[in-house]
């Protein structure tokens, strides 16, 4: 019996070492994994930020991968002179500030409404919802709405069509769900409207999710391109990312139409200009990111699985 239950013990610890190898192996396999897949993501940015401060006539040459081989700031200097760069930026950060605020309460509104039990209909306004995630009109039927509206040519298509959206809804509901009926009640029985419990107690309780939708809506409206150039046609209703998009997609000088000195043309390049472009375009993103991404984390945990 002794022998036994000795042979017993070993075989187990056989058993949890070989576990733990196992589980080791698992562990160097998907950090290597990640290592890779970080690094994947990290360089195309090494590779535009490489390539806008090094010298144009350099690095049409080539071999320009991780590091400047000749640097240089004239590509950064054209674009600072650019001046329908700063006209698109203007656009996008108008864009992306009012559509953002708007957005965000305005669906959280409605999510409000739909998290109310109470709300008549409820349940048909809600597979209605549903419908238009999956099926829509088409590109066509959709023009013609944004021409009827008066919205074509209009710095209000970047707003309006954008003020709602089921997805985003579905998240605020679920948020909503979690905090306590025992809040409305009360409010309720101090003789509070539905408009001053969203706006003085919904609100204030949903910092996290509205930092997580506030920077979905907000990275959509900043990278949006498709709806400046299906809705408008006029230049000064530019977004950034399509005046970037004209840029590279022409390999046009940005600077076209501004005086720039001989010397200083001679050390540029259109590609390497586009790339100073793309970088200055990107820093807002990298700047607002960390400064929520505690609060972005936060919220895409509460807000998408808890019901």
């Amino acid at each position: 019996m002794v022998v036994h239950r000795i042979y017993k013990k070993k075989q187990l610890m056989v058993g949890s070492t070989g576990r733990k190898q196992r589980k080791k192996v698992f562990d160097w396999i998907n950090v290597a994994f990640m290592l890779i897949f970080a690094a994947m993501s990290v360089y195309p940015l090494i590779y535009v930020l490489a390539g806008s401060f090094n010298e144009g006539a350099d690095y049409i040459t080539g071999g320009i991968y991780l590091f400047p081989r000749k640097f240089s700031l004239e590509n950064y200097q054209v674009v600072i002179n650019d001046i329908r760069l700063w006209k698109s930026y203007g656009i996008t950060l108008a864009r992306t500030i009012l559509g953002t605020v708007s957005g965000v309460i305005f669906t959280a509104i409605v999510a409000f409404a739909m998290s109310r039990k109470s709300l008549l209909g409820r349940n048909w306004i809600y597979r209605f919802f549903i419908f238009t995630m999956f099926f829509g009109g088409g590109l066509i039927p959709y023009f013609w709405v944004i021409n009827l509206l008066g919205l074509f040519d209009s710095f209000f298509v970047y707003i309006i069509p954008a003020l709602f959206s089921v997805y985003n809804m579905l998240v605020f509901v679920n948020f909503f769900k979690t905090i306590p009926e025992e809040i409305h009640e009360s409010a309720v029985m101090d003789g509070a409207s539905e408009f001053k419990i969203f706006f003085r107690i919904i609100l204030p309780l949903s910092g996290p999710v509205i930092s997580t939708i506030g920077l979905w809506i907000a990275v959509g409206h900043w990278n949006s391109f498709f709806d400046t150039m299906i809705y408008t046609s006029n230049n000064n209703l530019w977004t950034l990312q399509y005046y970037l998009m004209k840029v590279i997609k022409e390999s046009s000088m940005p600077a076209a139409g501004v005086s720039l000195p001989i010397e200083l043309l001679e050390k540029i390049a259109p590609e390497t200009v586009s790339l100073a472009a793309i970088i200055v375009s990107v820093i807002p993103i990298f700047v607002l990111y960390p400064l929520i991404l505690k609060t972005l984390t936060k919220g895409v945990v509460v807000g998408s699985l808890k019901g």
